[in-house]
């Protein structure tokens, strides 16, 4: 078993190594022309502003240079685990060039991408280069060795080692050996260090937290917006549902005893409609309470809560929950009428025939999705449910994405920190 163990691990480091090496040697030859490239039309563009032609182009180029950045920083998580998160400020989806220009320019994270090119043109592509080269080189060493040595001049160097002869082709080979235990040793940890440096370039810490602050102001203004249209909107129910129901109950009972001893038949009649008009005054007040937090949500918690949202749906809903405890009451709250709104959503508009949610934890986020089989086009607009699902979103440090192409399916993803 001790044998076995050994095998197991030493199988398990040499993947490591040989990953690294590939991995490295992909970056290098991939991201090294890319970089120049991004570096080059970038230099060019900026240029090119004061005479008006870099105006229109510099947008391109530099959601060209975000897009290679964001490509670097999704490899620096699927391969070397280090998260980079984007800090980009959002821009007017319909800015013209000059407006999208200059704020693209005015965003630290622009600035911040243009400083890494440069740093993953040199140091970056020598740390991506050298798992591989510490792998690769000894293969040369062990080459020299079995008889390639004849092939070359009198006197050719592998390394610092002059091979002449056979004698000096096992020296070769010898410092081929050792250089492969240093590839065993070095080349995982270069590729993390590759990663490292990206991270400490294009991270920015300082900029990320100042992006982060104006977020929360912005979600914070969004949140007190919100909570005051929604002091209004009960308001005016208040006003113009139980109350207006209410007043005229009083006054059904006022004539009421007016007419109990002058004409009992006619009493009896405004008592049944005195009786009707509470009923309906009291149906109004649930279904307003239903709206501000529904019993159920309070009662049974969010599962149950949409679970019980689905069946009064008019299109076949599929719920399913995995949510192991309950999360805090004002997450569940947010989580619950964000899913409500996506799926009014996709009743009005999507024509689906078959809608499905999906609740569960993991990694600290209550994720909620909704998948619909309709017609698809929902976009995160201006004027539509979407954006205000993700101010509601924003206030918890939220996020929704939606992925909704012509023709469909859609699908509609919160998540929302709950740890």
């Amino acid at each position: 078993m001790t044998t076995d163990t050994k095998n197991g691990n030493g199988r398990t480091g040499a993947r490591r190594v040989g990953l690294a090496a590939v991995r490295g040697l992909t970056l290098a030859l991939v991201g090294m022309p890319g970089a120049v490239l991004c570096f080059s039309l970038s230099l060019l563009s900026l240029a090119l502003i004061p005479v008006g032609f870099g105006i229109v182009t510099t947008p391109y180029v530099l959601n060209g240079v975000r897009a290679f950045a964001n490509w670097r920083r999704l490899l620096a998580a699927e391969w070397g685990g280090v998260r980079i998160p984007p800090a980009y400020r959002p821009l007017p989806k319909d800015a013209n060039p000059w407006a999208r220009t200059f704020g693209m320019l005015r965003d630290p994270a622009t600035w911040r991408d243009l400083r890494w090119l440069p740093v993953d043109m040199t140091a970056g592509f020598v740390t991506a280069l050298l798992p591989a080269v510490l792998l690769l080189y000894p293969l040369e060493g062990f080459a020299l060795a079995l008889g390639l040595w004849r092939v070359f001049p009198d006197e050719y160097w592998y390394g610092f080692v002059p091979v002449t002869g056979q004698a000096s082709a096992f020296g070769a080979a010898a410092l081929g050996l050792v250089l492969l235990f240093f590839a065993h040793v070095f080349a995982p940890r270069l590729l993390d260090a590759h990663f490292r440096l990206t991270r400490a370039v294009l991270g920015g810490n300082q900029e990320e937290l100042a992006e982060r602050v104006r977020v929360l102001t912005e979600t914070r203004r969004d949140a007190v917006d919100a909570s005051a249209a929604e002091l209004r909107r009960i308001e005016r129910d208040l006003h113009d549902g139980a109350q207006a129901r209410l007043v005229a109950v009083g006054m059904d009972l006022g004539t009421i005893e007016a007419l109990l001893d002058k004409d009992p038949a006619q009493a009896r009649v405004l008592v049944a409609q005195a009786r009707a008009s509470s009923v309906e005054a009291l149906a109004e007040l649930r279904e307003l309470v239903r709206g501000i937090h529904p019993p159920v949500l309070a009662e049974r918690g969010l599962g149950d809560a949409v679970r019980a949202l689905a069946l009064r749906l008019p299109v076949a809903t599929e719920v399913s929950v995995d949510l192991p405890g309950r999360a805090e009451a004002p997450v569940e709250s947010a989580a619950y009428f964000a899913v409500s709104e996506v799926l009014a959503n996709a009743v009005k508009h999507s024509g689906a025939d078959r809608i499905w949610v999906d609740l569960h934890r993991a990694d600290g986020m209550l994720r909620a999705t909704v998948t619909d089989d309709g017609r698809g086009g929902a976009v995160i607009g201006a004027g539509s449910g979407l954006a205000g699902v993700e101010r509601r979103l924003g206030t918890f440090d939220g996020v929704l994405a939606v992925s909704s192409p012509a023709g469909g399916p859609t699908m509609v993803t919160m998540e929302i920190p709950c740890a």
